[in-house]
């Protein structure tokens, strides 16, 4: 077999993995549910994130949306960024033993969950790795197409994540630093960065058209995610993130600084780093930096590693990969699982079990967040069910958050559900004409206490259905409440919190939406 069949043999089981490891109990992820709600309102933006996921999310709408339709994309682009990887090793005049060593990481590190969750991080490790596998390619062979990918690669990157604009900072500063002529004295280098330009230009006329709702989103992560990061949290995570195969990335890290002419890229990723530093990003926003020094680090250890260092370097990662699987994916069931974790530290020790709310739990956020969703929806139909025609056809299914109303719509069709609204993320933004026309209101709400707020004296009835019994999902607790007879102060104050929150949700409009509101009640509805 040759090294470059050997290659695609690797991509394809890369491919594969996610689906062999995962336990079938578990469901979508709360965010996969926006995306695929994104899909269903196409647009050149959203308040969350660029367009591109949303064609993907689209494609599986079209496929049925079955679990193994959403899970198919970041498969299939983990084993894309592999074969970028493996070829520039290649390229490198790396063989056998290199393809496995740039194959680690992607199989024994953070990439393995990155790879598996159908979120924009899966496109931005892969338009990353593209734009340096691009700039090196043209370092190599002065071949001007590379530079037009690379320009290709940095739109459609910036399409996919706003984040791919820290990394494009540091390959330019990089370039900069080392005063790259080669690049800077060709004026296809302009005419590449003019066409990823051109590529990302309807993104940016959406943000201008809206009032750049990204602003308000950012601001609203930094104050409820971001400010509690520090920067030594974030240098711990990128060593605890690739651990498996850290021999690889430092020895690739060491090779491009000491290499005049692949030194722009030691500099783009220490630029990158110190840039999410200052900014509060979360520390898996740098991944996308890594694969390029995976490739040069893999290739240089076939070279000067003895064959007993070879053999060790593969044995130490699948070790470490190993113990790491249950913190990657989820493997086994919940309950199993919790179980595990109790029995062996490790997640404690790496705050795998550590959610937004700086507290341990018995399972990692994202596994959490892929619980009871569908024993949700069956619940709402309950209460759905429970209402006569007349009610039914003055009914509103309103969500607290953008998981739930995701999750409803996603399983409602199975249970004969109406479309189900929020006024959280993008959802805010397809709300119906006559939202505030309900007479009945079938509420799903994270807030336990809901039923304590003011607003619900606005009802003429109030009664709890049920809640969401399962102790290890995110939404323990949540209730489902119906809401009958509302007040005409109710109705005045829903509209205008809805009027507001998109009002708050551009640049311009955040400091008008500061008025008070015309029920300060607190609760689902304040």
């Amino acid at each position: 077999m040759k090294p470059i069949h050997f290659l695609y043999l690797l991509a394809l089981a890369k491919i594969l993995m996610p689906f062999i490891l995962q336990d079938p109990q578990w469901g979508p992820h709360r965010d996969e549910f926006l995306y695929l709600a994104e899909a269903r309102h196409m647009a050149w933006g959203y308040m969350e994130a660029p367009p591109l996921l949303s064609v993907f999310a689209w494609l599986t709408n079209l496929m049925g949306g079955a679990m193994w339709a959403i899970k198919i994309w970041p498969s299939l682009m983990g084993g894309l960024t592999y074969l970028l990887v493996g070829r520039l090793t290649l390229h490198l005049g790396g063989r056998w033993f290199s393809l496995i060593l740039a194959w680690m990481p992607f199989v024994a590190g953070v990439w393995l969950r990155m790879h598996f969750l159908f979120q924009p991080n899966f496109l931005d490790i892969f338009w990353w790795t593209a734009i340096a596998y691009s700039l090196v390619r043209f370092q190599q062979t002065g071949k001007n197409k590379y530079l037009y990918l690379a320009g290709l690669s940095i739109g459609l990157g910036m399409l996919s994540k706003y984040t791919a604009a820290f990394y494009i900072v540091g390959l330019l500063g990089g370039l900069l630093v080392t005063w790259n002529k080669k690049v800077f004295f060709n004026k296809h280098f302009y005419f590449a960065m003019g066409l990823g330009f051109l590529v990302f230009l309807p993104n940016l006329c959406w943000q201008i058209i809206h009032g750049f709702p990204i602003v308000y989103h950012m601001k609203t992560l930094q104050e409820s995610q971001l400010q509690y990061l520090s920067p030594w949290s974030f240098v711990t995570d990128q060593l605890l993130y690739n651990v498996a195969t850290i021999a690889t990335w430092v020895t690739g890290l060491i090779y491009v600084a000491y290499t005049k002419q692949y030194r722009f890229i030691a500099w783009a990723f220490i630029i990158t780093l110190v840039l999410l530093i200052l900014g509060h990003g979360k520390s898996y926003y740098s991944q996308g930096a890594y694969p390029i020094l995976f490739a040069f680090g893999a290739a240089r250890l076939e070279t000067w590693a003895h064959t007993w260092w070879k053999t060790g370097m593969v044995a130490f990662s699948l070790f470490i990969g190993y113990r790491e699987l249950p913190l990657l994916l989820p493997t086994k069931a919940p309950a199993p699982l919790s179980k595990y974790y109790e029995q062996h530290q490790l997640a404690h020790m790496v705050g795998a079990l550590r959610w937004e709310d700086l507290r341990d739990h018995a399972l990692p956020q994202d596994y959490a967040d892929m619980l009871s969703w569908e024993e949700m929806t069956q619940k709402v139909a309950k209460a759905y069910s429970s209402l006569d025609s007349t009610e039914k056809a003055h009914t509103l299914l309103f969500c607290d958050n953008y998981g739930e109303v995701g999750a409803v719509n996603y399983y409602g069709p199975k249970y004969q559900l109406p479309a189900a609204y929020s006024d959280n993320a993008s959802f805010l933004y397809w709300m119906p004409e006559n939202f505030d026309q309900f007479q009945v209101m079938v509420l799903v709400t994270d807030d336990r206490q809901e039923m304590q707020h003011a607003f619900i004296k606005e009802f003429r009835e109030a009664h709890v259905i049920d809640s969401i019994a399962n102790p290890f999902a995110v939404e323990y607790g949540s209730l489902i409440i119906v809401l009958k007879g509302p007040s005409p102060v109710l109705q005045a104050a829903f509209r205008d919190k809805i009027e507001r929150g998109r009002l708050k949700t551009t640049a311009q409009g955040s400091m008008q939406a500061l008025k008070p509101n015309a029920l300060e009640s607190g609760g689902a509805l304040h």
